[in-house]
């Protein structure tokens, strides 16, 4: 039987990320990171889940194109994408990519109002039947309302499918609430 394992970075060499070895070993029982992938792109393609979408606000076009391509996919297998407003980035990517598969399927919940929200994101807004609000939290900092709303998309999902920088701590936190949770977690980071 064959092994992957996996080391950790060396210190001396921050840029190297990790260190793959194979070792034949029939004792040891180490899951192949292989098939951890595919049990977690199998999940993505479950239909009837509530996904949540959510990530950075500063992305390329070319990573914002592949968010919208995967939530059209999602919303058109019968998923449910929960995500938050956004004027650019991997929320509004999602909500274009779900507006466009199928706007039934599709469930923005705000962390404080419409009418808080910049005109581009209240335009792209347009059209989208289920969007929540909150203005009870319209009395807290952005970054504070963000966090509550975060969570909020993380408890109504069984999975969360999340875009970001190594450096995004809002979206750590999310991370960890989702893992602290039990729900499936896929973070695809950016840098």
């Amino acid at each position: 039987m064959t092994d992957i394992i996996m080391k950790d970075k060396p210190a001396n060499n921050p840029e190297l990320v990790g260190s793959v070895s194979v070792k034949s070993n029939v004792d040891q029982d180490i899951p192949d990171p292989h098939d951890e992938l595919a049990a977690e792109f199998s999940a993505l393609r479950q239909p009837a889940k509530r996904i949540a979408i959510l990530g950075s606000r500063n992305i390329p076009l070319p990573h914002q194109q592949m968010i919208e391509a995967i939530a059209f996919t999602l919303v058109r297998d019968g998923n449910t994408i929960i995500t938050s407003g956004g004027s650019s980035g991997s929320n509004a990517a999602a909500i274009r990519g779900a507006m466009r598969g199928n706007p039934k399927n599709l469930k923005v919940i705000l962390p404080q109002t419409i009418g808080h929200q910049p005109p581009d994101v209240q335009d792209q807004l347009i059209g989208v039947p289920m969007i929540i609000e909150h203005p009870e939290w319209q009395v807290m900092t952005l970054s504070d309302a963000s966090r509550l709303c975060n969570r909020e998309i993380v408890d109504d999902c069984q999975q969360l499918i999340i875009f970001l920088f190594h450096d995004s701590k809002t979206m750590f936190t999310a991370i960890e609430y989702a893992e602290e949770n039990h729900k499936i977690v896929t973070a695809f980071y950016l840098d």
